[in-house]
């Protein structure tokens, strides 16, 4: 009976070690029948290694990635997950401030341990943390809200286009979710690097707010949604050999539309098109931009053919 305890509580063990990176507390240990004379002979003999106040490395005495956040977690107690730069750097869309671990309890304390920066957000839902690797963190949306405050717009972008490669959260799906949480820190400037990429114009709107930037360029629009070569252009020169067409979220591809748009800038290439490609944003808040690469571009068409 004895040796089946044993080993049950082996097998309880290592089940938990593996699963926490090697990484176990005091209050675990005693949970699973472990007396505080058995700690404390583990740790004379080195099968268990102190890394923070009653958080244990166990086997090996290295903090990999995974360890150092693990032992940070539960360094922190019952609640506590990886947020902010540290969560954006366990989900691969973002870096880790050099020395600081960010993490959120949903409790009043804030443990002050050195080299954690622990927020207290009792607003935090369950369902806005998940884990990866086995290691508590917030969802990637919420990870993406809380590091918009603390990086510029252009990491930012870089953040989001991460995850969405990464199929973590799509630009549109994400900018649909920040409509419910408007108001909150974090929420506005994360609408406005999307609002750039995600942004729709009717087709109608579209084709109003193009014609004059196209005329102020010197090449009225002849065409709208013709097909050529086989797929519909949005404008159309047949005179200048000219096409351009109109984007969301450049990033976002299916590997179908990835195969669909490789074909189309294929055919367009092969037939002797230009083909310029601007957004829906670019179109209603950048006309001058739009208008400028139209102009040159013309010029060029112009001089090539002459």
């Amino acid at each position: 009976m004895a040796g089946s305890t044993l080993e049950t509580r082996s097998s309880r063990t290592w089940e938990l070690v593996h699963k926490q990176h090697g990484v176990v507390t005091r209050a675990q240990l005693l949970g699973l029948g472990f007396s505080a004379k058995a700690i404390e002979h583990r740790l004379r003999t080195g099968r268990l290694y102190p890394a923070a106040r009653g958080v244990y490395l166990v086997g090996w005495n290295r903090l990999t990635p995974e360890r150092r956040w693990m032992v940070a977690v539960l360094a922190c107690g019952g609640g506590a997950c990886l947020s902010h730069r540290s969560a954006a750097a366990l989900w691969g869309i973002g870096r880790e401030k050099e020395g600081k671990i960010d993490l959120t309890v949903r409790r009043r304390a804030e443990p002050k341990r050195p080299g954690l920066r622990v927020r207290c957000r009792r607003a935090l839902t369950a369902g806005q943390v998940t884990t990866r690797k086995g290691i508590p963190l917030t969802r990637p949306i919420q990870t993406l809200i809380d590091i918009a405050l603390e990086v510029t717009s252009r990491e930012l972008e870089r953040s989001v286009n991460d995850a969405d490669k990464l199929d973590l959260i799509d630009p549109e799906r994400l900018r649909g979710a920040l409509d419910a949480r408007l108001g909150e820190p974090g929420v506005k400037p994360l609408c406005v690097v999307l609002d750039k990429h995600t942004f729709r114009l009717s087709d109608s709107d579209l084709e109003v707010l193009f014609r004059p930037i196209a005329a102020a360029a010197g090449i009225p629009v002849e065409l709208t949604k013709q097909v050529v070569n086989g797929f519909e252009v949005d404008f159309y020169w047949p005179s200048l050999r000219l096409v351009v067409e109109t984007d969301g979220w450049r990033y976002h591809r299916t590997p179908a539309a990835q195969t669909r748009d490789a074909r189309r800038d294929n055919a367009h290439v092969a037939s002797g098109l230009t083909r310029l490609r601007f957004t829906h944003w670019q179109v209603k808040h950048e006309p001058a931009y739009v208008r400028r690469i139209l102009t040159r571009t013309a010029a060029s068409i112009g001089k090539a053919g002459g």
